[in-house]
């Protein structure tokens, strides 16, 4: 038996996490500690990041991946708090995305970080063409959805997909959108110009996320016909958002927010392999790109964002910040949200026989900082080793 302490991230009340055999045995509340609550240390569910693209210089989506550049990624999200992630792979190449989705798949199997990696999200190739919905996808790999295309990732990743994101406008998709719901692999409306009606078929076939709601989409759009309000609509919908101050401003978080509620809302990273980089000029995926100082990646040419370099606890920040909320709906954004829709019940939450995923952070002014993270019992992470 082994225990952990810290401010319940639910009221800031000091408690005890007592962790048996890689599971949550006891939460034992301690109202009167006064030491522990001025050491402000809070403790919340490991955070659950559902679009990874890459990290500290490995994508998920270029050639000769490995299971030890995976290894690289995962340790490093653990740094971050991060201890359950869907490792991503955007369009390209058949050949490719086949390849990638077999190493990811036996990276599952390693017992150092297979547990840190619930399944697969497929961005794409099933998207808009067009610039701007398209963002920084290469056009070269974008390509009419093909079920039996469709079928070979599945099985190269020996049934491991659990996230599919596509355009539902093209023909096509919405066969794609049935196939998923035969495996209950959750589909994402993504990098799309749907209509009102596409959005709602799509719904009605049995797609329920929408992916960085508000990002993928052109700079200039209709003010009535865009994909916007319909999103927001649905409530059939839940919404993934970037809350790295970059690819939302706070008026839309807070409409989003105002709009879909949080229980229908996740925050996500969509970190790339720049994230962890110096800031500088990157060519990456063939394209010239840019990385301030402030953690934002250009892609000049189209005048798009190219994809993340800040962490999801940045996000947990930003939308304190930018909604109000509590710190508890925030985390629940972070964590409780994703094991719901993605039916990962081992996790998610601080409850009895729950899989002991564990961050402990401080929080100042919005501005989180982690201290600790903890795998299925396990430390993998302290900020002072």
């Amino acid at each position: 038996m082994t225990q952990v302490q810290g401010l319940f991230y639910l009221d800031q009340t000091p408690v005890t996490i007592e962790i048996k055999n890689g599971l949550i045995y006891r939460v034992v509340r301690d109202r009167d500690s006064r030491e522990q609550k001025s050491s402000e240390i809070y403790i919340a569910p490991g955070f659950i990041d559902v679009q990874v693209n890459g990290y500290a210089s490995v994508s998920f989506s270029e050639e000769n991946l490995t299971v030890d550049n995976i290894r690289k990624i995962t340790k490093g999200l653990w740094k971050v708090g991060v201890t359950s992630y869907f490792p991503t792979i955007i369009s390209r190449s058949h050949e490719i995305t086949k390849a990638n989705c077999y190493v990811i798949a036996e990276a599952m199997q390693d017992p150092e970080i297979g547990q840190s990696i619930p399944g697969i999200f497929l961005e794409g190739p099933y998207i808009s063409p067009v610039d701007g919905f398209r963002g920084a996808h290469n056009k070269e790999w974008v390509r009419s959805p093909d079920v039996h295309e469709f079928e070979e990732y599945i099985n190269a990743a020996d049934g491991t997909i659990i996230k599919v994101g596509l355009a539902p406008e093209i023909e096509g998709n919405l066969d794609i959108i049935h196939r998923c719901a035969e495996d209950g692999i959750v589909v994402a409306l993504a990098h799309h110009n749907g209509s009102a009606e596409n959005i709602r078929e799509a719904a009605d076939a049995g797609a329920t996320v929408v992916t960085h709601l508000g990002n993928g989409c052109a700079n200039m759009i209709h003010r009535h016909n865009n994909p916007l309000w319909q999103q927001l609509a649905e409530d059939r919908l839940s919404a993934t958002l970037i809350v790295d101050g970059h690819h939302l401003r706070p008026e839309e978080v807070l409409t989003f927010y105002k709009a879909k509620g949080p229980e229908r809302l996740m925050i996500i990273s969509d970190v790339t392999k720049l994230a962890g980089m110096p800031p500088g000029d990157y060519v990456w995926d063939g394209k010239k790109v840019v990385m301030t100082s402030e953690g934002m990646i250009k892609y000049p040419e189209q005048n798009v964002l190219a994809g993340a370099a800040l962490p999801l606890h940045v996000g947990i920040g930003n939308m304190m910040k930018f909604t109000q909320c509590s710190l508890a709906e925030a985390i629940h954004m972070t964590a409780k949200n994703q094991s719901k829709v993605f039916k990962l019940h081992d996790r998610g939450e601080i409850l009895p026989g729950k899989r002991a995923d564990l961050v402990l952070f401080t929080i100042t002014d919005t501005k989180v900082e982690i201290l600790k993270t903890i795998l299925a019992g396990k430390q993998v992470y302290s900020r002072n080793q």
